[in-house]
């Protein structure tokens, strides 16, 4: 049997799982917010890995170690803001989000949660959330799809569209039927084939060396990858060598980008209990922690494995993301190397679903159910839900038929779009007594104008969007905050009530 015979049986069962989680989700799902939110029923394990999977995507498989492979270390300063931003996000965001989106009607969206927190009867707050969420998720939706066609080429030499239209397929699938819960679980899943992956295969190909300790001398002195000088990398170990503060600081700064990211904050609120919060981070921080080390040893372990046996080759010879590809290949029998290149299709596929949801949640309880004065019934809104995700995946899909470096170029600063726009309005809500609607909208507006701005004409060259967005958005909150008035009591009752709740999880966490 050829190589790739056995890549198509991995993969058939991979998709074949992931449609058996999706049926079982369906039937779980009996009510709309369990379709939206998993009736709030989520354990920590799963709501770590799920927010973990649905936000790393292929980065974390070969962005990464690509990065580092190529300049070295001084590449790690991104993964670092990002396991920063991440454990704050889980300790001071997670718990008081659980408990305040519930106090205030039970909100099962962000925009609902803008929405009911400084009960802006307006709808302009939750309007504009849902925009701006669905603006940049389509594009998001439509890269990924394009991901997992280019991803379908590389592999198999098969034609993009096809790929792009089995992975769509697949993944919308298991959205559209299972909800919430099938996008959460798949994402566990997909989670920890992931993990198992970054581990098993820099171990795997550390063994295979004649001498392991190799890898940590390498690099500095010899030639690989892109090095053919006789000198190789002799920085390869210097956190600072050829990074100016601003890009230091630009880098640490996409920690900020998880106080505000809708796929990831909603797993937050789907929790069981606001208390479950602690558990979530520990194993959300863990798998993240964890997985990064594993990407840091597949650069570190690639420059002497490529490099000591001239049969082994990375495809990739311009910005080198495939050797954790290719060391699956050359490490494993071709099922399990089938196995592990799932591991890149997981992440792309989790990232999908986990927007495709929130866009078609977006679309249905933000924009569809304030313009109705009596709503369906709830098989009716989970089957409007469900038309939602196709509608958006047929968008997508036809963005991604001819990919165009714009669609793609979006995604850059998306991350950066969501952390400006509802980050420092996130802080806001949950901390801050005195804010109000027009400071919360006026803030939403300019921290998502500032990213768009900044990185449509080239200034992110000079620092990354997330940090200008994420100032100017704060110091506009608390002007316009301060310049306007909050009349309503209800609001002063609900942040009463919800500090009360978050009190009580830290007295218990302490």
């Amino acid at each position: 049997m050829t190589e790739q015979n056995w890549f198509v049986i991995a993969i058939v069962i991979y998709m074949a799982a992931m449609l058996a989680i999706g049926y079982w989700s369906y039937k779980q799902t009996d009510k709309y917010d369990d379709y939206v939110l998993g009736g709030r029923g989520l354990p920590p394990f799963a709501a770590a890995l799920s927010a973990g999977a649905s936000d790393m995507s292929g980065w974390l498989l070969m962005g990464l170690p690509g990065a580092l492979f190529v300049s070295g270390f001084s590449e790690l300063w991104m993964a670092v803001g990002l396991l920063v931003g991440s454990w704050c996000a889980w300790k001071w965001v997670a718990p008081r989000l659980r408990a305040y989106s519930e106090v205030s009607s039970d909100s099962i969206t962000l925009p609902s949660f803008f929405e009911n927190r400084l009960k802006d009867r307006s709808r302009a707050l939750r309007v504009c959330a849902a925009i701006i969420i669905i603006l940049f998720f389509t594009f998001y939706v439509s890269s990924g799809m394009v991901s997992g066609g280019r991803y379908f080429e590389a592999t198999f030499g098969g034609d993009y569209l096809t790929g792009m239209l089995i992975v769509a397929a697949v993944t919308v699938a298991y959205t559209f039927v299972g909800g919430f819960l099938a996008v959460s679980y798949t994402d566990v899943v997909q989670g920890l084939i992931m993990f198992a992956s970054l581990i098993i295969v820099p171990v795997m190909a550390l063994v295979s060396l004649d001498n392991p300790s190799d890898i940590f001398s390498w690099a500095t002195s010899h030639d690989y990858g892109p090095y053919t000088d006789g000198t190789g990398n002799p920085q390869y170990f210097n956190l600072v060598a050829g990074v100016s503060a601003a890009t230091i600081i630009g880098n640490l700064a996409w920690g900020l980008g998880y106080l505000g990211q809708p796929h990831v904050v909603v797993r937050y609120m789907a929790l069981r209990s606001p208390q479950e919060a602690k558990a979530g981070r520990r194993y959300g921080i863990g798998w993240m922690g964890l997985s990064m080390i594993g990407a840091v040893f597949v650069a570190l372990v690639g420059t002497t494995f490529f490099s000591q046996n001239a049969d082994y080759s990375v495809t990739d010879r311009e910005a080198f993301e495939t050797i954790f590809l290719d060391m699956g290949r050359i490490l494993f029998h071709p099922l399990i190397a089938g196995l592990v290149l799932t591991a890149v299709l997981a992440a792309i596929m989790s990232t999908m679903s986990s927007q495709l949801l929130v866009v078609s949640s977006s679309l249905i309880e933000d924009l569809f159910t304030i313009a109705k004065k009596n709503l369906p019934a709830e098989h009716i809104m989970i089957n409007l839900s469900r038309t939602a995700v196709v509608i958006i995946a047929v968008i997508a899909g036809l963005m991604a038929v001819n990919p165009q470096d714009s669609i793609l170029g979006l995604v850059s600063f998306a991350w950066a779009g969501f952390g400006c726009a509802f980050g420092p309005l996130m802080l806001g809500c949950l901390y801050w007594r005195r804010l109000t609607s027009a400071g919360a909208l006026a803030s939403m507006v300019t921290g998502t104008v500032v990213v768009l701005v900044w990185g449509l004409t080239g200034l992110s060259d000079i620092i990354y969007e997330m940090v200008p967005g994420f100032v100017c958005s704060s110091i506009v909150l608390v002007v316009v905050s301060l310049l306007t008035k909050q009349d309503n009591p209800e609001v002063e009752r609900e942040f009463d009530e919800a500090s009360r709740l978050a009190a009580k999880v830290a007295k218990a966490a302490s």
